[in-house]
């Protein structure tokens, strides 16, 4: 079962804060532990930007998770239109956003649970996922549309 997103002003606001910090070119101080993704409404067609916590390192590239599967907007929206926009503290690229394939996404995300335990089960705890052992994580980030699958950033030339 899934944690719902947030439905309040005040929740919205909260998990909008870190956009407002990199629009203000304060970036920089969040580190490297989130990235602000600006991407394109799938229906609508206007910029959308949400900030994610990276999960992994794929070369200048960076791992992302869907804490909402499938039902997160800004996943169905790089899903339609994989062209996207990121800032990294004061990096900014412009690349494209892949859908790991589910083996891939399982491993990595187990990998990221056992490099980060408290912050991967504080995460899943928050979104509704009982999750013990890697076999776990590995089934989770398998799970596209229940679980918590990864997207690659990858910077394009």
């Amino acid at each position: 079962m899934f944690a719902r997103p947030p439905r309040s002003r005040l929740q919205r606001a909260v998990h909008r804060a870190p956009v407002l910090l990199f629009r203000l070119g304060l970036g920089g101080l969040l580190g490297s532990r989130l990235v602000l993704l600006t991407h394109v409404g799938r229906t609508t067609g206007r910029e959308r930007q949400v900030v994610l916590e990276v999960v992994g390192r794929e070369g200048e590239g960076y791992l992302v998770a869907s804490g909402y599967g499938g039902r997160a907007q800004w996943f169905r929206n790089v899903t339609a239109q994989p062209r996207v926009r990121f800032q990294v503290g004061r990096r900014r690229f412009t690349g494209r956003a892949e859908v790991l394939p589910p083996a891939e996404s399982g491993r990595r995300l187990a990998a990221y649970a056992h490099d980060h335990p408290r912050t991967a089960a504080a995460l899943m705890r928050t979104l509704g996922h009982d999750v013990e052992g890697p076999e776990a994580y590995e089934r989770l980030g398998a799970d596209r549309e229940q679980g918590v699958p990864l997207v690659a950033l990858r910077p394009t030339p």
